[in-house]
């Protein structure tokens, strides 16, 4: 069974990029080490303030991102920073080229839903000069203290987004904002009435960026246990985010998943190729039939489709237009997954694409992609096993070098 350090974010009142910084220095991040790596954005005119403070009773630790007066970054103007100011200043950076690319994925984000909210290109949309320095230092922080807390996966709660109005540049806007909103298409959240906005853009950009999941806490052996604050002391609830780390017994990835079955024994079963092509299009994740006996003893199918939760409505009017059934049923299930990653092996053949699974770092199956193996073998005019053989073969020296 395979150990990993894991992380896992408790967003009970939100999370904002401020509280994730929070509660990584709570949990023991080196706050002199947190700088020295941002220190390579070479962004000049900030310094980070960090307090011991108390939400309700729970001490917590506070981060400020405080900008000096009539400081800005050179070459900005005072109207903000747009895409392509973030974009070179990452770029010229001398972080990491694998945070660089984490970092630049979460700001662009962050641009992209801000555009489509103004009905802009995200190109045209700009950050506030102060917060734009303020939101860098918040994702690359949070980048950051992952990789020095030796993170290597992590999970989150659904996030609490608080309710009523928050006071923007253009007038009080609705909470969750709509930037918020539309970062959280398809993940959990909810709303305990709180009339506060507790999950912020910034916090909801990073959280869904670095997050494995939004699910209960998985089992973990707690080895630290982190709060950061966050701006208000509100009454009657710590307005915190807790942050849990430590060892995981990891043997698969999980998720959850949607099935939706129906009974049919009326239909042209001519029709259920066409039924399944359509459902894997539109985004199901597996469709298969399977003979049943139904009353009277009537030989039918059983259709099965496995999705995404935010499939269900698209898959099911599918079904109903495309079938005779007139009612279908879908609940929750848990699945164990083998990581995968896609890699290509160069064969006497050419290139072919492998699906390789992990459970953890240890390399469990290697498959050839079938359609790969396939085409060259139509091309070449070959035994398609003989494609496929010498796919496993080349494969196999990707599992040599990991052990």
């Amino acid at each position: 069974m395979m150990k990993m350090r894991l992380a896992y974010f408790d967003c009970f009142s939100g999370i904002s990029g401020d509280m994730i910084l929070g509660a990584m220095l709570d949990a023991g991040l080196s706050l002199n080490k947190l700088k020295r790596e941002l220190s390579k954005l070479k962004l000049k005119g900030y310094r980070l303030k960090e307090e011991k403070v108390k939400r309700a009773g729970i001490r917590a630790t506070k981060v400020d991102v405080l900008i000096k007066q009539g400081s800005r970054v050179k070459g900005q103007g005072t109207e903000g920073k747009r895409w392509k100011d973030v974009d070179r200043i990452i770029k010229a950076s001398s972080l990491s080229s694998e945070i660089k690319e984490k970092g630049l994925k979460i700001m662009r984000r962050l641009f992209e839903a801000e555009g489509k909210v103004h009905g802009e290109s995200p190109e045209k949309v700009h950050l506030h000069e102060l917060g734009a320095i303020d939101c860098i230092i918040d994702v690359f922080g949070a980048i950051i203290g992952l990789n020095l807390l030796n993170i290597k996966k992590v999970y989150s709660s659904p996030l609490n987004l608080g309710s009523g109005f928050v006071t923007a540049e253009h007038g009080d806007l609705p909470v969750p904002a709509p930037a918020t909103a539309e970062i959280l298409k398809d993940i959990p959240a909810y709303s305990t009435g709180i009339p506060y906005e507790l999950t912020t853009p910034t916090g909801a950009a990073i959280i869904t960026a670095i997050s494995d999941g939004f699910i209960p806490m998985p089992q973990l052996k707690i080895e630290r246990i982190g709060y950061g604050a966050g701006s208000k002391d509100i009454k009657g609830q710590p307005n915190v985010l807790r942050l849990f780390i430590g060892e995981a017994s990891m043997d698969y990835d999980k998720d959850e998943v949607v099935v939706i079955e129906t009974n049919i024994d009326d239909m042209n079963p001519q029709v259920y190729e066409h039924l399944i092509e359509r459902l894997l299009e539109d985004g199901a994740l597996d469709a298969y039939v399977t003979p049943i006996m139904m009353k009277k003893n009537r030989p039918g199918h059983l259709l099965t489709v496995l999705a995404e939760r935010k499939k269900i409505d698209v898959l099911i009017d599918i079904i109903f237009r495309e079938t005779t059934t007139f009612g279908v049923r879908f609940y929750s299930v848990s699945r164990n997954k083998l990581s995968k990653e896609i890699k290509k092996v160069n064969t006497r053949y050419g290139n072919i694409k492998v699906k390789i699974g992990y459970r953890g770092d240890s390399i469990f199956t290697i498959t050839p992609e079938y359609e790969d193996c396939k085409a060259i073998a139509i091309d070449k005019g070959l035994p398609l096993k003989t494609v496929i053989d010498e796919a496993k073969r080349k494969a196999d020296s990707i599992q040599d070098e990991k052990k």
